[in-house]
């Protein structure tokens, strides 16, 4: 039996620092959008019990590939006898902000939890999900969402349709060296859900003035990495322009695809990036139970 299937990238659409942990962790506000820029998973049953991945992934030895990691956690969560075959290609841009790792181990939990007959409701998995990262719950919930704590406390967040140009600047962020920056903010006010749908905002790239809303990871990582400054620097001419999660990529949300498209065709030739829909859930959204 063989399955296949997306695994969609996701926009912090504001991120906020609104504390620290005493275990070091940082407490977070933002809002998950999911697009349609997307990895593709192939699975392919086994019966000896074995998980391992076909091909190559640059970058990633099989042993740290999130999609090889929650296969053989879900395995010993369950006590599971069934293996995988784990074909992944990549499209998603790693290291850049877009969660890429985290939602290919969501679709291989939710992947799995078919191909092997498991029948795990969803908040089963989201707690397994958890203990592979942060971002790896939302993926599962299915959902765009309002999300807390370390950004695994989900409410659902209805939003309109948008388009997006994501540009990808050619640079790595390691996420642990920008939370460790002494000059991160970690005091930003919190914001409640309810006074996020009171904007009423009719598209994402303009949130109402007053609410400051913003990624509080940017000016760290603008400073460290001026190519990520050029980038929003040059998408900004065009609307609101800011980087995803811990970077290094930037977007922008329009209305619809023509306006989208027509900032696309101006793009520097050096610059890289894509146009994108928003979605309005994750398209494997409807294999799990709630």
């Amino acid at each position: 039996m063989r399955l296949t299937c997306p695994a969609p990238a996701k926009l912090n659409l504001f991120l906020h620092v609104i504390g620290r942990r005493a275990d070091g962790y940082h407490l977070l506000q933002t809002l998950f959008r999911f697009i349609d820029l997307h990895d593709t998973l192939h699975f392919e049953l086994r019966e000896d019990g074995v998980v391992r991945r076909t091909n190559a992934v640059e970058g990633v030895v099989e042993e740290q590939d999130l999609c090889v990691r929650a296969a053989r956690l879900l395995q010993g969560e369950t006590g599971c006898g069934l293996g995988v075959d784990i074909t992944l290609e990549k499209r998603i841009p790693m290291g850049g902000g877009l969660g890429g790792g985290s939602s290919d181990a969501a679709t291989t939990l939710i992947a799995l939890n078919c191909l092997w007959s498991l029948g795990l409701p969803r908040a089963r998995l989201m707690q397994i999900g958890l203990q592979l990262g942060a971002d790896v719950p939302v993926f599962v919930f299915g959902e765009n969402a309002f999300a807390e704590g370390v950004g695994e406390e989900l409410q659902a967040y209805p939003l309109p349709e948008a388009w997006y140009v994501v540009l990808f600047p050619p640079v790595h962020v390691p996420t642990a060296q920008i939370f460790a920056a002494p000059e991160l903010t970690r005091d930003t006010v919190s914001i409640t859900m309810r006074a996020l749908l009171e904007q009423q905002f009719p598209e994402e790239r303009q949130f109402r003035d007053g609410q400051q809303l913003r990624n509080d990871l940017q000016s760290v990582v603008c400073k460290l990495y001026p190519e990520v400054a050029r980038y929003i620097a040059w998408l900004a001419q065009f609307g609101k322009a800011m980087m995803t999660g811990s970077g290094a990529c930037v977007f922008a949300g329009f209305a619809s695809r023509s306006e989208a498209e027509a900032v696309m065709k101006q793009l520097p030739h050096e610059m890289q990036g894509v146009v994108t829909q928003g979605l309005a859930r994750h398209p494997l959204h409807d294999w799990v139970l709630d």
